[in-house]
């Protein structure tokens, strides 16, 4: 069942256009909210969410209607997701129901990581660069930082296991042995079943 979701930031705004497009989408139930987006509660998204039932899609006009930030997308995407639902931004064409959106929800999900790294890296520069002073250089171990992001891409496409590797190297512009390499940094068992010949 498709369900709506629509929300403006004030009380002077209208919701005619979302709800339009929402019910053009067949949604068989709307959520509507006038509350600002900075808000953490929001008392008709929490509902939607407690009633949502596996095979359900949330539909929403566009992602800012849904999430205040990246890391809140990746979420709440998540936490639909773990109901057995799906998201469908109308305005930004993804759809988790599909391989392509499910794709392209992957490489935000990347992006928020990549983001609470920076944030991470920042916090403990200082730290990092007095234990650093007096000793010598040397290029650190491991993958890049971009390398680290495609690798855990390559991890949540491998799992979901609607792929086969081939497929998933063509998606990702990488080689056979690279990915197993990106799998492998990421701890995960290669050896597992997953009725793939392309292993």
């Amino acid at each position: 069942m498709n369900i709506g979701y629509a929300r403006v930031s004030t009380q002077d705004q209208d919701l005619s256009l979302q709800l339009d497009a929402l019910n053009d989408a067949s949604c068989k139930k709307i959520y509507k909210e006038k509350i600002t987006g900075s808000k953490k509660e929001r008392p008709q998204l929490n509902e939607l969410l407690e009633q949502l039932r596996e095979g359900d899609v949330v539909v929403i006009w566009k992602l800012d209607r849904l999430a205040r930030s990246l890391k809140d997308l990746v979420s709440l995407v998540n936490e639909i997701q773990e109901k057995g639902g799906a998201l469908h931004s109308l305005n930004d064409q993804i759809d988790t129901t599909t391989p392509h959106g499910k794709f392209t929800f992957h490489i935000f999900a990347a992006l928020a990581e990549f983001e609470r790294d920076i944030i991470r890296e920042r916090t403990k520069a200082g730290l990092a660069a007095a234990r650093a002073r007096g000793r010598k250089g040397g290029r650190p171990k491991g993958l890049s930082k971009k390398a680290q992001h495609t690798a855990i891409i390559a991890e949540k496409l491998y799992q979901e296991r609607e792929l086969t590797v081939k497929e998933i190297c063509e998606q990702l512009s990488i080689s056979k042995g690279t990915l197993y390499n990106y799998l492998r940094y990421r701890g995960v068992n290669i050896g597992a079943p997953r009725g793939d010949s392309n292993l």
